[in-house]
Order: structure tokens, then C-alpha cells, then sequence
């Protein structure tokens, strides 16, 4: 009986993880779904503008430049929209890979694995919780402000407030009553929302291009001469210390990825609305903070309301309401965006089995998961009600990083991996009655569903080559050209994040010893930028697929690896508590998977949990909780048959005794 016991613990164990690392298998139609297709370009990319220029221009504009960089700000919102960039880049790419809600969730779980799509997933429903709390406490601020105060000393007058460390001063009960109210409009369908969001963004373009416009006309260039402090008084680290707290007024872009199973033609709106709305919010940022800077010197700024007062100081009334009317439409919008994108997030994971089933059902009539809705205001109305603006603005950052970093990864993977791996479509079409759809296009799709039947091509050879070794590189055949393609540039990849992540520990524990030129933090500094530059050069000496993509990430894989350091950075240099704070959120999430997302997962259902306790011959035998008999049974046996580092590169153990050359002219030969 004990033997008993251990082989079926052995066969869990050796199952366990393959079915942390199984991918998901996008369907062939990826245009079907259950919501409502009827957003084109310029919804998209309002609703991309509305989520981001919210909270971050009108709070935290006077916040950094008061104390942290100056008239600098300038430079931090370069830095910080930069490196937003590199991942919004990386995002696109993916809108027009896999148009499904559910964002890095989704591109992850394709290119990475289970586990770790889950772990991501994860942490967007955080990012959006906390993300429609900090904005509806900043909401609740700025109507505070514009009162005198009245709401919050009447609040401490009636609650004696909340003396915990770490939660706000009072209970903000406006700020509660915001999540819920928008969380109810939300209800009403996603074309309404839209057309709600686009008023309101507008509305809030407008006010942007008063405050550059007044503010350029009253500026004054002695605030940035020497006797003011000058143009970087906190110097450099103060530029950057204000890029990484910039770096949440960009947070938003990525609820354009969450609205491509909206799209009407996701493979063209979604890389044009997130490039353009990138775009318009960093130079809409740079204009005003200089204008701010420019108006008013940084010991006059007033944090809490920034640009109100600038312009109130400068006797300007009628401005300080318009910008008041603008911050709050601002404000409205990127809270709209979180309750927007949040329960699509909870939708997609619901679809893939990983979070319970009552989350996976859509509202007939509206086509909005109206459960997740609900879900999603009371939870984020809850978080507004007790925590304070800084603390949530700190605890969402690292999740957001984090999904940076795992997107930028997973583009490098599925780049160098060859189509029938990724099991996508080449080219996703119109929906019928649209404006993106004619008969020139469904001629187009034709003919080149023709070709790519008929005689070799340069995209079927591409086709062959994906993650092999280039031409030029086959001296390296011994070295590396014996695994199953793609899986050296995956390995790579795994070992690049381990080592930036070791690079930016060292220059923030060892900075003083490697400015003064110690020898031994200048050996191990070397060596681990030796090492990670290797990594980045074994990805680029194979050959990549690109086919069908609309859009593609330039340089790869030197930008998306570049956006993966720049994130790790800003990670590396937030506050032990915040990390702490998210292993804690980890680890809840790790419950609910083991205890239920792994068992319910929808991939699953090809390699069942079941077949993988039985023995090779039971399984042959009995094919019980396949669906599809002895297909399925092949891949059970599989499932149990290969070790870890196998499931790891995708390594097989016959096959791989063969050569790559000779596999690839083998390939090449069947197409003759």
C-alpha cells in the first residue's frame, strides 16, 4: 500500500508541471465571441486617452515637480512615457496576434504558460482594482479641495477617523459611492460607455489645450534661472525618482489590449489606437508641466491642486473652474477605464476555467459580464473607502511592471517560435457590414490563402527556419542547434530577466563601490552584463516568424529586451513593503489556482489529470476523461513520459538525436 502511495504522489508530481506550463490554443475563429464587436479606431483610442490622462496630470504633476524633480518633470515624463512605449509596443504586436480580452493574461498564457499567465491575470485584476480606487480617492480629493476641506472635516467629525498605520485618515465615503455609481453606468453596454468616454475625453483634450496654451502665453523664465534653483534642482536622481512615479500616469494603455474582442477590426485598431494614445498623453504631459513651471515657480506649487491654484494665483478665475470641470472629467474617465477593463480580465480567466464559472457568463441583453461588474465596483469601492491615494498608487505599480515585463517576454518567445506552435491565425478579417470589410479584402484573404498552399514561398520558408539558427551562425549548430526550434530563445530569454534583475540589485546596493571603481563590484558587475548581453545575442542569431503580422515590434529582440530592464529597474526601486504586500497577493492567488484553476482549466481537457495517474499501458487500455479517444491518449502518455527539463525546452527524446540541418532540408524538401 505505501508503494501504492508514492506512485500515485510520483505521478502527480511528474504531471504537475506539465500542466503549469501547458499554452492555451487560440480557436481558428478568433473573431467569435460572445460581446458586442462595435468599437473602431477612434473609440479605442479615447478610451486609451481618457484611462491614462486622468489622476497623473492633474495630481501628480504638482507632486513631482514640487518634490521631486522641478521644472525636470519634463525630462521624468520623457523617460517615463519612453518606457511605457517599449511595452506599449510589445502590446500592439499582441492586439493583432490574439484580438480576445483579458490583455497580458492572454499573450502570456499563448507564449508562456499556464502558471504564469495566471500569476499575471492575477495581478491585472489587482492592478485595475486598485487603480479605480486610487482614482476615485483622487476624485474624491479634488471635489474636497474645490469645498475647502468641508467633506473631510465633516467626515472626522462624524467618525472620529481611522488611526491604523497604513489606512487613510477618514473613511472617504464619496470615493465609494463614485466606484459604485460608475460601476452602474458601466451596465448599460460597451457602445455607451464608449460614446460616455469619448464625450468626456474630449471635454478633457480641451482643458489640456487651454492650460498649454494660457500657460505659454503668462510664462516667465526666470522659474527655471538659477535663483529659483534652476532647471534640475534635485538633479538626476530626482529625474528619475520622478519618471517612477510618472511612470503610473501612463498606466491605462493596456485596457486597449482588454477591448480587442470589442474591436470591429482588431489587427488595425488596436496597434493605431495604442501607439496614438501613447503618444497624445506623453506630449499632452510635457506641455503642460512646462507650462506649469513656466507659470509659477516650484515653491508656490500647490501638490493637492496644482494647476487650479497655478492659475488662480495668476488671477485668472474663470480658467481655475474650466480646469476644475476638465480634472474631474479626466478623473472620470481613467476610473471608467479600470471598471472597464477589470471584469473582461475576470471573463477571460472565467472563460479558461482558471477563476470560477460564474464569471465566464455574459448579459444577453447587454453583452457585459454583469457579474463581474458588480464584483468589480464593490471590491474597488471597499479599497477607496479605507486605504489612502499614496499607498494604493505605490501598491499597483509593481504589478503593472511586472505585466510589462512578462509581455515584453513573451513577444521575444512567440517571435522566434514556428507557427504550427502558435496555433493563431494568419489573418483576422472584418466583421461583414463594417467599414473595414469590401470584396477587395475578401479577395485579398483569398488569394492569399491560395498561395500559401501552393508552391514554397518566402513565407513558408520563413515558416521552417522560425527559431532556428540563421545562416550566418551554423558554426554554432554543435552548440545550439540540436533542441526543438524556439526553445534556446526561451531558455534565453528566462535567464536575461534573472540577470537584469541581478543587474539592478547591484547598482542599487553597490553604487557607491562601483562609482569609486572597487575592483570586485566591477568584476561582478562586468560579468553579469557580459552575461546578459550573450543572452540577448543567442536570441538575435535566430531566425524569426513574422508571418501574418500586421503590425510588428521593431529590433528584436533588443527593444522589448531593452523594456524588460527599464521595468525591472523601476521594480528594483520600489519599497520593501510593496513587495511584501504582493507576495502576500501571490500567495492567495497560488490558493485559488492549485485549489481550483488547475483542476478546471479548459486546456486541460486535453491532457487529463486523470490519464496522467494511470500507467502507459492503463491509459492505452482506457482512455477515461479523454474526449477523444486514442488522440487524446497519445498526448496523456506523453504528458507523463518526458522529464521536467524536456517540458521546460521542448526537447524530444528521439527526435533530437537528429541534426537541425538535416531536419530543415528535410522540411524544405517536402514542399519541392
Amino acid at each position: 500500500m505505501p508503494s501504492s502511495r508514492r506512485a500515485i504522489l510520483k505521478h502527480i508530481l511528474s504531471g504537475l508541471c506539465t500542466k503549469m506550463n501547458r499554452t492555451k490554443s487560440v480557436p481558428t475563429d478568433v473573431m467569435e465571441t460572445p460581446l458586442n464587436r462595435c468599437l473602431n479606431t477612434f473609440d479605442i483610442a479615447l478610451l486609451g486617452i481618457g484611462h491614462m490622462v486622468g489622476a497623473g496630470i492633474y495630481v501628480l504633476t504638482g507632486t513631482v515637480a514640487k518634490e521631486m524633480a522641478g521644472p525636470g518633470i519634463i525630462l521624468s515624463f520623457v523617460l517615463a512615457g519612453f518606457i511605457s512605449m517599449l511595452a506599449a509596443l510589445c502590446y500592439a504586436e499582441f492586439g493583432t496576434r490574439v484580438p480576445k480580452a483579458g490583455s497580458a493574461y492572454v499573450y502570456t498564457y499563448i507564449s508562456m504558460g499556464e502558471f504564469w499567465a495566471f500569476v499575471i491575470g492575477w495581478n491585472i485584476l489587482l492592478e485595475h482594482m486598485l487603480g479605480a480606487a486610487s482614482v476615485a480617492r483622487a476624485w474624491s480629493g479634488y471635489v474636497d479641495s474645490m469645498l475647502g476641506g468641508w467633506i473631510g472635516n465633516t467626515t472626522l467629525e462624524l467618525t472620529g477617523g481611522i488611526h491604523e498605520p497604513g489606512l487613510a485618515q477618514y473613511p472617504d465615503i464619496l470615493a465609494f459611492l463614485v466606484c459604485i455609481v460608475y460601476a452602474a453606468a458601466l451596465a448599460g453596454g460597451v457602445k455607451a460607455t464608449a460614446v460616455f468616454n469619448s464625450l468626456l475625453t474630449l471635454v478633457n483634450i480641451a482643458v489640456m489645450v487651454l492650460v498649454i496654451s494660457v500657460g505659454f502665453w503668462y510664462a516667465d523664465t526666470n522659474n527655471w534661472s538659477e535663483a529659483e534653483g534652476g532647471f534640475l534642482p534635485y538633479g538626476i536622481g530626482g529625474v528619475i525618482a520622478g519618471a517612477a512615479t510618472c511612470f503610473y500616469a501612463f498606466v491605462g494603455f493596456d485596457s486597449i489590449a482588454t477591448s480587442g474582442e470589442e474591436a470591429k477590426n482588431p489587427s488595425v485598431s488596436i496597434p493605431i489606437a495604442t501607439i496614438l494614445s501613447l503618444f497624445v498623453v506623453t506630449v499632452g504631459y510635457i506641455l503642460v508641466s512646462a507650462a506649469l513651471t513656466l507659470m509659477i515657480p516650484i515653491s508656490e506649487i500647490n501638490p493637492a491642486a496644482s494647476l487650479p491654484e497655478a492659475f488662480g494665483q495668476l488671477n485668472l478665475s474663470w480658467a481655475k473652474y474650466l480646469i476644475s470641470i476638465g480634472a474631474l472629467c479626466g478623473m472620470t474617465t481613467t476610473l471608467l477605464g479600470s471598471l472597464f477593463a477589470l471584469p473582461r480580465c475576470m471573463y477571460a480567466m472565467a472563460s479558461d476555467g482558471l477563476l470560477f464559472s460564474c464569471f465566464g457568463k455574459v448579459n444577453s441583453t447587454t453583452q457585459v459580464p454583469l457579474l463581474n461588474l458588480v464584483v468589480s465596483g464593490v471590491l474597488s469601492a471597499c479599497l477607496a473607502l479605507v486605504f489612502d491615494l499614496a499607498k494604493l498608487v505605490e501598491f499597483m505599480s509593481i504589478g503593472t511592471l511586472l505585466a510589462y515585463t512578462i509581455v515584453s517576454a513573451s513577444v521575444i518567445i512567440l517571435r522566434y517560435r514556428p507557427m504550427e506552435r502558435i496555433h493563431t491565425t494568419i489573418r483576422v478579417p472584418a466583421l461583414p457590414g463594417s467599414p473595414d470589410d469590401d470584396d477587395d479584402d475578401d479577395e485579398e484573404v483569398a488569394s492569399q490563402s491560395s498561395m500559401d498552399t501552393s508552391s514554397p514561398t518566402s513565407e513558408m520558408i520563413e515558416e521552417v527556419l522560425a527559431g532556428r539558427l540563421k545562416s550566418q551562425f551554423r558554426c554554432l549548430e554543435p552548440l545550439l542547434g540540436r533542441f526543438e526550434p524556439g526553445s534556446v530563445v526561451s531558455v534565453a530569454v528566462m535567464l536575461f530577466i534573472f540577470l537584469s534583475f541581478a543587474i539592478c540589485v547591484e547598482l542599487k546596493v553597490s553604487w557607491t563601490q562601483l562609482y569609486t571603481g572597487t575592483w570586485w563590484a566591477l568584476i561582478i558587475y562586468g560579468f553579469i552584463i557580459f552575461a546578459a548581453s550573450t543572452c540577448v545575442a543567442v536570441m538575435a542569431v535566430h531566425n524569426q516568424n513574422t508571418r501574418g503580422l500586421v503590425f510588428k515590434v521593431p529590433l528584436v529582440p533588443f527593444v522589448p529586451a531593452l523594456g524588460i530592464f527599464c521595468n525591472i529597474l523601476l521594480m528594483v526601486h520600489l519599497d520593501a513593503v510593496t513587495w511584501v504586500r504582493f507576495f502576500v497577493w501571490v500567495c492567495i492567488g497560488m490558493v485559488v489556482y492549485f485549489l481550483y484553476g488547475i483542476r478546471n482549466s479548459k486546456e486541460g481537457e486535453v491532457c487529463s489529470s486523470y490519464s496522467i495517474l494511470m500507467t502507459t499501458s492503463e491509459a492505452g487500455k482506457v482512455p477515461w476523461g479523454s474526449f477523444k479517444g486514442t488522440a487524446s491518449t497519445g498526448k496523456a502518455k506523453s504528458c507523463g513520459k518526458h522529464s521536467i527539463f524536456e517540458r521546460f525546452t521542448g526537447r524530444s527524446k528521439a527526435d533530437d538525436k537528429k541534426s537541425i540541418v538535416e531536419e530543415s532540408e528535410n522540411e524544405t524538401s517536402g514542399y519541392s
